[in-house]
C-alpha cells in the first residue's frame, strides 16, 4: 500500500521533478490586457478573495508576502488535487518536500520579525505576569515550541494526505474484491469510497489552505 508513496523514475527522469513542473504549466502567463476568459475571471477572483481574508489581520507591512503565499496556496492546491488522479504522483506525501516548503517560510517569519520587531519578537518567550522561578522554564519551553512550527507544518500536510490516499486504497481494494463473492455489499463499499473522494478534494483543498494560513500567522506574531 505504500508503494504509491516510493520515489520513482521513468525513463531516467524522477516523476518528483515532473509533478513539481506541472503546475506552473497548467495555469497561463500573467498579463497585462484583460482575457475574457470565464475560468481566469474566476480564478482571479478566487485568489483575490482568499488574499484578501489571509492578510485582513496583518499590517500593512506585510502585505508583500501576498504574492508569495498566494502562488504557494495555488500550488499545493493543484499538487493535492492532481495526486487524487489515478496513476498519478503525489509530492505532497513526501515529507521531504513539506519540510523544504515549512521551514524556509518558517525561518523567513522569524528574521523579518527579529529584524524589524525585536522587542516585540522576545516579548513572546516570556508571558507578562510569570513568576520569577518559572521563567527559565517558561523561555526554554516557548523556545521549544519555536522550532517545533515548521515541523508540525510539514507533518500536518504530509500525514493528512499521506491518510487519505491510503484509506482511498483500502476501501478500492475491498470493493474489487468483495464484487465477486459479495456483490451487493461491493455497491454499498464503492458508494462510501465516491463519498470519501468527495471528502478527499475538500482536505486537498483545506489542507493548503491551512499551510498557508498557519505561516500568516507566524508572520502576524513575530
Amino acid at each position: 500500500f505504500f508503494d504509491q508513496f516510493s520515489l520513482t523514475a521513468f525513463m531516467g527522469i524522477p516523476l518528483i521533478a515532473l509533478a513539481l513542473t506541472l503546475p506552473w504549466i497548467l495555469y497561463p502567463t500573467p498579463q497585462n490586457r484583460c482575457l475574457n476568459n470565464r475560468l481566469l475571471t474566476l480564478q482571479a477572483c478566487f485568489i483575490r478573495q482568499l488574499t484578501h481574508q489571509l492578510f485582513l489581520p496583518i499590517n500593512p507591512g506585510g502585505h508583500k508576502w501576498a504574492l508569495l503565499l498566494a502562488s504557494v496556496l495555488i500550488f499545493l492546491i493543484t499538487l493535492n488535487l492532481l495526486g487524487i488522479l489515478p496513476y498519478t504522483f503525489t509530492p505532497t506525501t513526501q515529507l521531504s518536500m513539506n519540510m523544504g516548503l515549512a521551514v524556509p517560510l518558517w525561518l523567513a517569519t522569524v528574521l523579518i520579525g527579529a529584524r524589524h520587531q525585536p522587542t516585540h519578537s522576545l516579548a513572546h518567550l516570556l508571558p507578562v505576569g510569570t513568576p520569577t522561578p518559572l521563567i527559565p522554564i517558561l523561555i526554554m519551553i516557548e523556545t521549544i515550541s519555536q522550532f517545533i512550527r515548521p515541523i508540525a507544518l510539514g507533518v500536518r500536510l504530509t500525514a493528512n494526505l499521506t491518510a487519505g490516499h491510503l484509506l482511498i486504497q483500502l476501501i478500492s481494494t475491498a470493493a474489487f474484491y468483495l464484487a465477486f463473492t459479495m456483490p451487493t455489499v461491493s455497491i454499498l463499499t464503492m458508494g462510501l469510497l465516491l463519498l470519501l473522494s468527495i471528502l478527499e478534494l475538500a482536505v486537498a483543498i483545506i489542507q493548503a489552505y491551512v499551510f498557508v494560513l498557519l505561516v500568516s500567522l507566524y508572520l502576524q506574531v513575530s
